[in-house]
């Protein structure tokens, strides 16, 4: 075990010694703690000291790695690994994932720290922690894969998809398919590169039927895995990305289809927004029709209504000929505006204002006033105050005129934002303030009839 804990400790100098001031290479300078240490390491162990021992080295890890205290983390780690022989085979069985998640997190920032180290630990703790040998390898592989270290990462993430420990169990498959996964993801990273090179390649080069051979070849590698994978339920957004977009790049357009309407539509898939934008991203590509885009971003509206595609949204919404359709595209805007985050949207403003005076001209004063008698006593503070109207004037003019104009409909003429924003001098927007009032006028749902 002492070899296992220089990979954590590592070669000190004087001056690592002076700043941790807790730690030398024959224990802790804390004097309880030191007088368990030499306890047990003496032969007259108690299990009461060992538990406080390793219990204390782990309070004191935690609080070091809270304050990114990397060598004093590591220092105290040089103690806590005789966990490993702790008689609580609770605890003993437990040990390894806690050892590893700790150290690796130490290993990654320790200033010492360099990858032949953490590489080394990784080995080492498989071998530890048989049953955290395939979640060790994939963590493992993610680190090779941060560092840019492709081949090794693929490597590691072959050797554990033909690693077995007894029978094979559920949680092995899911981990098994996890790591064939990110096993697809570098080879369809391969075959990203490849696809870039070949675009810059003459299709009669030898060099060009070379390339895509091998991108072929890449394919089928990268689809059996990423495809067997997304089979099964749960949230693959890149793996799906991934295998559509090779599939669209071989002509298999329905394959693509069928894969990314299972993935948003069946119901043993957890509900998840990107799979119908993934869908909707490709059945306009496709240049399908209205209502199918129109279905498809219904969905999405009810589970992001502030989503960035909801404008797109009103304006397929818009350009329908059903009334229920036109009816929707007015209350998406206003629940995309029910959002802190889209307050500054000048377009969905923009929006807004020149859908209410179509709504109102068409004749459909209920469509307005019922979206607005649910925000009435509301909207007027959150967006309409004398704090917004001064803030949104400095900050942007245009937006304020915009916001203005939509303050009047819905609050009248001698509401506060109108009124702060009508009294600005500004020769450039002069003649459009005389628009907006005049809009006001004609289309304000303030009482109407008069």
């Amino acid at each position: 075990m002492s070899d296992f804990s220089e990979e954590l400790i590592g070669s000190k100098t004087e001056d690592d010694q002076e700043e941790s001031c807790v730690f030398s290479g024959t224990g802790m300078s804390f004097p309880w703690l030191q007088n368990h240490i030499g306890t047990i390491a003496s032969g007259g162990k108690k299990e009461k000291d060992f538990a406080q021992t390793t219990s204390a080295c782990l309070s004191f890890i935690q609080e070091a790695l809270l304050k990114h205290q990397w060598q004093r983390a590591a220092a105290y780690m040089h103690s806590y690994l005789q966990i490993l022989e702790d008689s609580d085979s609770h605890k003993r069985q437990a040990a390894p994932e806690i050892i590893w998640k700790l150290g690796s997190e130490i290993l990654f920032y320790h200033p010492k720290s360099n990858m032949e180290t953490f590489n080394t630990f990784a080995d080492r703790m498989k071998n530890i922690g048989v049953m955290n040998y395939l979640k060790i390898s994939l963590q493992h592989a993610l680190y090779l894969v941060h560092h840019g270290m492709l081949d090794d990462a693929n490597r590691n993430l072959s050797h554990a998809e033909t690693w077995r420990y007894g029978e094979k169990s559920s949680s092995q498959e899911v981990l098994i398919n996890l790591i064939q996964a990110y096993k697809g993801l570098l080879q369809y990273y391969t075959w990203s590169k490849k696809k870039l090179e070949l675009s810059t390649l003459d299709e009669d080069d030898y060099a060009y039927n070379t390339a895509s051979q091998s991108m072929l070849s890449h394919s089928c590698k990268t689809s059996v895995n990423l495809g067997a994978l997304i089979q099964t339920p749960g949230i693959w957004d890149p793996f799906v990305k991934s295998y559509v977009e090779m599939l669209e790049f071989y002509g298999d357009r329905d394959g693509a289809r069928e894969v990314l309407t299972n993935y948003a539509y069946d119901e043993k898939f957890p509900s998840n927004p990107n799979a119908h934008i993934y869908l909707y991203n490709f059945l306009k590509r496709e240049k399908a029709p209205r209502e199918k885009l129109i279905s498809v971003l219904k969905i999405l509206y009810q589970i992001v209504p502030s989503h960035k595609l909801m404008l797109e949204f009103h304006r397929l919404l818009r350009k329908s000929e059903k009334e229920d359709h036109r009816k929707l595209g007015l209350e998406v805007l206003f629940g995309v505006l029910d959002f802190a985050g889209c307050t500054k949207n000048i377009t969905a403003w923009k929006y807004l204002a020149k859908y209410l005076r179509q709504t109102l001209m068409g004749n459909h004063l209920a469509w307005v006033q019922e979206e607005w008698n649910s925000r009435k006593n509301w909207w007027p503070d959150f967006h309409f105050s004398s704090f917004w109207a001064k803030s949104d004037w400095k900050e942007d003019k245009t937006l304020a005129c915009e916001k203005a104009l939509v303050a009047g409909i819905l609050l009248g003429k001698d509401c506060r934002y109108l009124r702060f924003i009508s009294k600005q001098d500004d020769e450039v927007l002069r003649k459009k303030m005389k628009r907006i009032k005049k809009s006001v006028e004609n289309h304000s749902i303030v009482n109407p009839g008069l």
